[in-house]
């Protein structure tokens, strides 16, 4: 039995797929794809999230970086007087928001 089927330097193809072949079918399968997203992106968009709301969340997390760095607002060093201020500054965002809120059941 021998070593190799072809002699080294030897395609068993020889006239193989032309060079540039993969990377032009990849370039028209985007321009296609771009196409069709200037027509439909915003519409499709809108249809997956509220027809696969599990769908449009993988693709919203697929696209955030994996190593995503994210800095928590330490209240540590804040004054009394400080925290006091950004309590009743979100207090009347949300009696704002939700005017109906009854502050004796929550």
């Amino acid at each position: 039995m021998t070593d190799h089927l072809f002699r080294p330097g030897k395609s068993g193809n020889p006239t193989g797929r032309p060079k540039g072949a993969r990377n032009k079918l990849g370039e028209e399968f985007v321009a296609d794809l771009y196409a069709d997203w200037l027509e439909h992106g915003r519409d499709a968009i809108t249809r997956v999230r509220e027809t696969k709301p599990e769908q449009y969340l993988k693709v919203i997390a697929s696209l955030i970086p994996k190593d995503i760095n994210v800095t928590v607002d330490s209240l540590e060093g804040w004054t009394d007087a400080q925290l006091i201020t950004r309590i009743r500054q979100l207090d009347a965002v949300i009696r704002e928001a939700y005017p109906d809120i009854d502050e004796t059941t929550h």
